[in-house]
């Protein structure tokens, strides 16, 4: 992209998006192009292709880990790991450096965004005189307002004439740029496109992963409740440019918030092929991925280098590659376990290896403590931390050539290929756990407990060197074999970027803000469909094995009678931790200080095991993030204005 200042007839695409085949047995035709010129739009192919690039788009933001920091970073529920640059320290607000436009990596979005929308006005201008039919065109309607709400989340009030006129398809070169506020944006782009959306996008996809009613349900619903948190400003956090808190249209906050939940409520009872699964290890387990709750994701495959549009033996990370999931993935293979009793020789008992339990190792983000011992207290009966971390690690020497029947791990006892070499417990022991001084036998700062050939660390004991890691983004193929695969190779998973679960945790959050519910659809009713989820177990992640159990109705029972903000967002958190939606729903709510504001976590080095209490410095200006250096550099004549303040 050149930002706002677009060349005169070139938009860059690059049309790779797989699309499986639909319940019409049809694909997406994929033509490889790094340039479209204008004319192309006002042929039907040239259409279609815009389309396909509609949804190709989504890999350079969605699975790039480094905006993927930028969503949770500096939240309750991420820090920054022993191995994390410059891009992920600042992001942390905790004195490890200043967010500023050369580095914020937000300008991941502004790149892939703006590039997109005009592709998408030039498809909506041109749809009609080609014969392409309403519901085609809703697709590039709801991608156009898809990208608006995202910008202006993030940035705040943006361009809404990128040179030819507001919502026009630019084909003239352009170095001057106007910020539209955020009522405009909502207002003319975002809340049209998708009311358009709604009406005339299919209920079931065209093609699978393809745009539907239901998709577009949801972000119009998840629309208005941000428009109506923006608009009552609970915090007087600032906005940019400025404007008055009132809606053009003439309505208030509580009007938003109602439809909010009447949208919500709507894609609930009207879901099409749309529905949750049975239970939430389902949900993110890789052998069902593209299951009927995801409602859309950025796709890739393992089956072809060309349409996966990334090499599958190896990567340097980057877009439009997935690599997020490394990002919260330690070094695991520093885990050693001995050849003999006495210890005299080890090896890596736990190999990197395309596993979902496994994966590449960066060390660039980790959990906070209080995300283990607060966000999921609860891990014997509610499945989701089971189902969202790899809390146990496993040996798997012999896929590496380790010709070792038995190994000696904890206590010089002896373990088995699949046996626990280092375990996360899910308690801290009442029984002191016994640390080593620096790394120890298990080469990590692991302790040992009487009897147990495990390694262990307590909840209480994870540092920024050694946690848990990302079961929920772990990689997975199925040309693996019997070896440890292509761990180096991005993800070829979809990221899944919306959920239908969450049409649940819309309406319950409008209905808290004083929306008017239904029967049997206030918030507790809504919260404790997705807890009651929450407590059906099939399979238990951390002892490798089945687990057939319902604790439902106890997990319901817990539900306070009277549910605040507070509790859905731990809640959303609880159900969409670590999938990058963590920083919009604290600056939504605007409880990004208050619940973020100080965490606890260990150090740096192997053996390190005393937490520090951090603090941040989350002033009001950081709501928005900075407007890239790149697009202030691409503009001629006043630019300091287009900044956002504090930056």
């Amino acid at each position: 992209m050149k930002y706002i200042n677009f060349k005169a007839s070139i938009i860059s695409v690059l049309i790779l998006a797989l699309l499986m085949v639909s319940c019409s047995d049809e694909i997406l035709e994929e033509t490889p192009r790094s340039t479209y010129e204008p004319s192309f739009f006002q042929t039907e192919a040239g259409v279609l292709g815009g389309l396909t690039s509609m949804y190709a788009h989504l890999r350079y933001i969605y699975g790039q880990a480094y905006f993927y920091n930028t969503t949770l970073t500096g939240t309750d529920e991420v820090t920054y790991a022993q191995s994390a640059d410059q891009n992920f320290l600042v992001m942390d607000l905790s004195g490890q450096g200043n967010i500023t436009p050369q580095d914020s990596r937000a300008d991941v979005l502004w790149g892939a965004a703006f590039s997109n929308i005009n592709t998408a006005s030039g498809i909506i201008e041109n749809a009609g005189e080609v014969g392409i039919s309403d519901a085609l065109t809703a697709e590039a309607r709801f991608f156009r307002a898809f990208d608006y709400f995202l910008l202006v989340q993030t940035f705040g009030g943006v361009p809404l004439d990128l040179g030819a006129g507001e919502l026009m398809f630019n084909t003239n070169p352009s170095r001057t740029s106007t910020r539209n506020t955020v009522p405009e944006v909502y207002t003319k782009a975002i809340f049209p496109d998708l009311v358009t959306a709604v009406e005339n996008l299919p209920v079931t996809p065209r093609v699978t992963g393809g745009a539907t009613k239901t998709l577009a349900r949801l972000y119009l619903a998840k629309a208005y409740l941000t428009y109506a948190w923006w608009l009552q400003n609970p915090n007087n956090i600032p906005t940019y440019p400025e404007t008055s808190r009132t809606d053009p249209d003439g309505h208030d906050a509580q009007w938003y918030f109602q439809k909010a939940y009447d949208i919500a409520v709507e894609g609930i009872n009207n879901p099409g092929p749309f529905s949750l699964q049975e239970t939430f290890y389902a949900v993110n387990n890789a052998e069902n991925d593209r299951n009927s709750e995801i409602l859309l994701y950025a796709d890739h495959t393992e089956t072809s280098e060309f349409y996966n549009a990334a090499s599958l033996t190896y990567s340097g990370g980057g877009a439009p590659e997935n690599f997020a999931g490394w990002m919260m993935t330690w070094n695991y293979t520093v885990l050693r376990s001995a050849t003999d009793p006495n210890w005299e020789n080890t090896v890596s008992s736990v190999q990197r290896e395309d596993d979902q339990f496994l994966g590449r190792p960066w060390t660039r983000m980790a959990p906070t403590i209080g995300v283990l011992t607060e966000t999921f207290v609860n891990k014997d009966t509610d499945s989701r931390y089971d189902g969202t971390f790899t809390s146990v690690y496993r040996g798997n020497w012999p896929k590496a050539g380790v010709e070792q029947n038995v190994l000696y791990n904890a206590n010089g006892l002896p373990v088995s290929p699949g046996d626990a070499i280092l375990t996360f417990l899910d308690e801290q022991p009442e029984m002191t756990i016994d640390y080593p001084d620096g790394a120890g036998r298990s080469n990590v700062g692991a302790g040992v407990l009487p009897g147990r050939s495990d390694f262990v660390i307590g909840p209480q004991d994870i540092s920024r060197v050694v946690y848990p890691g990302l079961w929920k983004l772990g990689p997975y193929r199925t040309n693996t074999g019997d070896g440890l695969g292509q761990p180096n190779a991005a993800s070829t998973r979809p990221f899944n970027i919306a959920k239908f679960s969450e049409l649940y945790f819309v309406a319950a959050e409008a209905a808290v803000k004083g929306a008017v519910t239904q029967g049997g659809m206030t918030a507790k009713d809504l919260i404790n469909v997705i807890r009651a989820r929450a407590g059906n177990w099939i399979w238990d992640n951390s002892a490798n094995e089945e687990r057939i159990a319902d604790f439902s109705e106890e997990l319901v029972a817990q539900t306070p009678a009277e549910i605040d903000i507070n509790y859905i967002l731990m809640e959303r958190s609880r159900e969409y931790y670590a999938e990058g939606k963590r920083w919009y729903d604290l600056i939504r709510t605007q409880k990004w200080e208050e619940l973020a504001s100080t965490y606890r976590i260990a150090g740096s080095e192997y053996g390190d095991h005393t937490p520090q209490t951090i603090t941040r410095n989350i002033e009001p200006y950081l709501y928005l993030r900075p407007i890239p250096q790149g697009q202030i550099d691409a503009m001629e004549g006043e630019t300091e204005s287009y900044q956002n303040p504090g930056y």
